[in-house]
């Protein structure tokens, strides 16, 4: 029965495998838990999930299948057709037991004693709650703390449901698929880092300093050592404008975080998709532009090179000479793309808007493939998995 929950889980991108659902299946037939869905959701959660950045993600998940189940008699109901479930229970009385049912007027007739037994009880329970809180106006601590403040906790008394713990979504800053901030951001850049000790002596060789000593027979010998940097070289360039007001906020993120992360810097601005020009201030974009051919010959090979865009344009802007919105392009943008990712060796393209849309833009879908590929949403997972080409 658990077959559709696996393939939920998968639906909301929590990498499980069949193996992990057949070690929770052995643990339910241990019965390590039943029919209780809270001790159902940790179960299977630790059976499941093995890295805590998938835990939002997996309650998610567990959310929409079960919505709407307290328990596992209402998932049994749900999933197992009632003329089966009768057949089954038919099969395990005994002849004399069938007759005895038969002459109660059936089955049918049974059920409904029970149902009735079931709800006079709870009414007699209801009743009698109400009775006990009438009969305590003045003193409403005992039994109301009860309620509110039992050993349950606030909100879970024996009538009042909490919240389900997979709806209070507790993980949600530790899914990778989400888009964080700055600090996050900085943490993902810093797998793009290529560390060299150059320039002058500017910190403390401390493993230095301790075999010097040592060998100086204890006199202290003080050693220094050039800082190590990181001397990767990156070319950036931003799309600004139109689609992109959107992402102005988490474009600023990124921005900031790779000027403080990489020392060997240089930016550009661009609008849609790359032409004959790119500019370095937006305020002056139209009086002070840099030509593109001048930034290709300037920079050198070893540069990486990182477009970040929601590629969300009119097909023939990539494709056609005077394609774009703002002004006459002698070249297509096709031809400035191929440039660059012939030129550099590591060209990656960062997307602002959700991965699973991708596949509703044609511009999105050219751009993708100009880069051959390599184009990454802009989440922490994304942002990793760019570095980690572009450092390769």
């Amino acid at each position: 029965m658990l077959i559709n929950f696996f393939l939920t889980l998968r639906k909301y991108k929590v990498p499980v495998t069949l193996r992990e659902l057949m070690d929770l299946l052995q643990a339910l037939q241990y019965r390590l838990v039943y029919a209780d869905l809270d001790d159902f959701y940790l179960l299977s959660r630790t059976c499941l999930v093995k890295d805590e950045k998938n835990y939002d993600k997996f309650d998610r998940a567990f959310s929409a299948y079960f919505k709407g189940l307290e328990d596992l008699h209402g998932l049994l109901e749900s999933l197992i057709p009632d003329e089966w479930l009768r057949h089954e229970f038919e099969k395990s009385l005994t002849p004399e037991e069938l007759e005895k049912i038969k002459s109660l007027g059936g089955l049918e007739k049974l059920i409904q004693a029970f149902k009735e037994a079931k709800e006079e009880a709870e009414r007699r329970e209801a009743e009698k709650g109400k009775e006990g809180k009438e009969g305590k106006d003045g003193d409403e601590g005992d039994a109301d703390r009860a309620g509110k403040k039992g050993p349950n906790g606030p909100g879970k008394g024996k009538n009042k449901k909490a919240k389900k713990a997979w709806d209070e979504r507790q993980y949600k800053n530790l899914d990778d698929n989400i888009e964080l901030g700055t600090r996050n951001i900085k943490m993902a850049l810093r797998r793009l880092r290529k560390f060299a000790r150059t320039g002058k002596d500017e910190e403390l060789d401390m493993d230095g300093t301790i075999r010097s000593t040592a060998h100086n027979g204890g006199m202290l010998d003080i050693r220094m050592r050039p800082e190590r940097k990181n001397t990767v070289k990156v070319l950036l360039f931003l799309d600004i404008g139109g689609s992109m007001d959107a992402h102005v906020k988490v474009c600023e993120e990124l921005f900031s975080a790779t000027r403080t992360e990489f020392k060997h810097l240089e930016f550009f601005y661009f609008h849609n998709f790359v032409y004959e020009s790119v500019w370095k201030d937006n305020k002056r974009r139209m009086a002070e532009r840099l030509p593109t051919w001048q930034v290709l010959n300037k920079f050198a090979r070893d540069y990486k090179v990182i477009f970040v865009g929601d590629a969300t344009m009119a097909p023939y802007e990539i494709t056609h000479a005077g394609g774009s919105v703002e002004h006459w392009n002698e070249e297509p943008g096709v031809l400035w793309m191929s440039r660059f990712v012939e030129g550099y060796d590591k060209v990656v393209w960062i997307n602002p808007t959700p991965q699973e849309t991708w596949e509703y833009s044609t511009s999105v879908g050219m751009t993708r493939d100009l880069v051959n590929g390599r184009m990454y949403p802009l989440t922490v997972r994304g942002l990793e998995e760019g570095m980690g080409h572009l450092s390769k």
